[in-house]
C-alpha cells in the first residue's frame, strides 16, 4: 500500500504513455486532470493485488472514444464518477476498489481522478498490460468475467447502463452510444471480485509505468539515451529509428484509424517502417515485411527525449524510435489471439514474433 501524490504522476503518465502503444488517450491531459483531482481531494491509495480482500467489488474505470476527439473536447473531470455511480445503482452495491482497464495514457489516470473524488483505493494492475481499442479485449474475459453491466457517461451528465449477451456486444452497443455522445465518454465496467484479480489482471503495471517514466527522466538528466533505458527495462527491440514522412489519419466509428510511414536515419538510413493503427499501433512493416503485430506492444518514442508519441500526436518531421515489446503471454494463447490478434483487425497475417534483441 502506498500513496500517490500529484508530483508522482509525471513519471507514471510518461511510462503509461509508452506502454499504451500510442493509444489510451493523451497522457498529458490525463495527468493534469488527475493532478487537479488529487490536489482538491488528497492523495490516492494504491494497493497490490494481494492486499485486496477476496470478496471485494473491483470496478474498471476508463474512457472510450477517439483519442483525437479528447484533445479537442477536454473531459469535464466528472464523467468517471458519474459512470461509477450509475454502475453501482445497477449492481445494488458500492465499489470497494478501482482499477485501470488498461495501462495507457489518459486511461491510466482515469481511476486516479475517480479515486481522489470518492476515497476508494486503486489496484496496482490493469486488464491488458498495454492498451487495446475495443472493450472486449481484456484478460478478465479469458476467465469468464463479463464487461457488463457497463455504465457510460458523457460530459453533460447523460448515462447509459448496458447489459449485453456477450462482451463483443458490449463493445458494439457502447461504441454506438459513444459516437452519439460526442465520440468521448467515460466507462465503469468489468466488475471483478478480489479473488479473480490474480488471474484476470496484469499485476503491478502502475508500478512498472512509474519506474519506466523515472528511468526515461533519469536517462535524460544523465545525458544518456532515454530510448535505450526504456528498451532495457521492457525487454524491447528497436524496430527503426527514423523521421515521420507521412501520416494518414481519420476518425471513424469512434476510433482514430490510419497509417504512418517512417524513413530511417542514422543506422537505419535507407530503410522504412510503416505503422497501422486503430487508436493503438497494431502492425509494423519494415521494408514491406511484417516485423511486429498485435498483441505485442508497438511503442513510438521521441528519439531525443524518450517521451511517448501517441497516434494522434504523430506529425511530419518528428524524429522517433519504434520499439517492439513482448506482451503478457496470456495474449498469445488461442483465446488471446482470437480477441486481439492481427486477424481480428483484418490483417492477413498471423502473429509474428518480435525480432531478437
Amino acid at each position: 500500500m502506498r500513496e500517490i501524490k500529484p508530483e508522482q504522476l509525471d513519471d507514471l503518465a510518461r511510462g503509461a504513455g509508452i506502454l499504451g502503444t500510442g493509444g489510451g488517450g493523451d497522457p498529458y491531459v490525463g495527468k493534469l486532470l488527475a493532478q487537479q483531482a488529487i490536489r482538491a481531494h488528497g492523495p490516492v491509495t494504491v494497493v497490490d493485488i494481494d492486499e485486496v480482500p477476496a470478496d471485494a467489488t473491483v470496478v474498471a474505470i476508463s474512457g472510450m472514444g477517439a483519442p483525437t476527439v479528447s484533445l479537442e473536447k477536454i473531459p469535464a473531470g466528472t464523467e468517471e464518477v458519474t459512470a461509477l455511480r450509475a454502475l453501482e445503482r445497477a449492481l445494488g452495491r458500492r465499489a470497494t476498489h478501482l482499477v485501470p482497464i488498461e495501462v495507457g495514457g489518459l486511461n491510466s489516470m482515469a481511476p486516479f481522478i475517480t479515486a481522489a473524488q470518492t476515497g476508494l483505493p486503486v489496484v496496482d494492475g490493469d486488464a491488458m498490460g498495454r492498451a487495446f481499442p475495443e472493450a472486449q479485449m481484456v484478460l478478465p474475459g479469458l476467465i469468464g468475467v463479463t464487461v457488463t453491466p457497463m455504465a457510460v457517461a458523457d460530459d453533460k451528465g447523460n448515462t447509459l447502463v448496458l447489459d449485453t449477451v456477450s462482451n463483443l456486444w458490449a463493445e458494439r452497443l457502447a461504441r454506438s452510444a459513444c459516437v452519439e455522445m460526442g465520440c468521448s465518454v467515460s466507462c465503469a465496467d468489468t466488475v471483478m471480485r478480489g479473488d479473480q484479480l490474480r488471474d484476470g489482471l496484469v499485476p503491478a503495471t502502475l508500478t512498472l509505468a512509474e519506474e519506466l517514466g523515472r528511468a526515461v527522466r533519469e536517462a535524460r538528466a544523465a545525458h544518456t539515451d532515454p530510448v535505450t533505458a526504456a528498451a532495457d527495462m521492457l525487454g524491447g527491440v528497436r524496430l527503426l529509428t527514423g523521421k515521420v514522412v507521412d501520416v494518414e489519419r481519420r476518425t471513424s466509428g469512434g476510433f482514430a484509424r490510419g497509417e504512418a510511414r517512417l524513413a530511417g536515419v542514422s543506422g537505419d538510413t535507407g530503410h522504412t517502417l510503416e505503422l497501422s493503427f486503430q487508436n493503438e499501433h497494431l502492425l509494423a512493416r519494415r521494408d514491406g515485411a511484417v516485423v511486429a503485430t498485435t498483441p505485442d506492444l508497438i511503442c513510438v518514442l521521441d528519439t531525443d527525449t524518450g517521451d511517448p508519441v501517441t497516434t494522434e500526436g504523430l506529425r511530419y518531421g518528428l524524429r522517433v524510435t519504434v520499439l517492439g515489446v513482448p506482451c503478457d503471454p496470456r495474449w498469445l494463447t488461442p483465446g488471446g489471439l482470437e480477441l486481439a490478434g492481427p486477424r481480428y483487425f483484418g490483417y492477413d497475417t498471423d502473429h509474428v514474433p518480435l525480432p531478437a534483441r
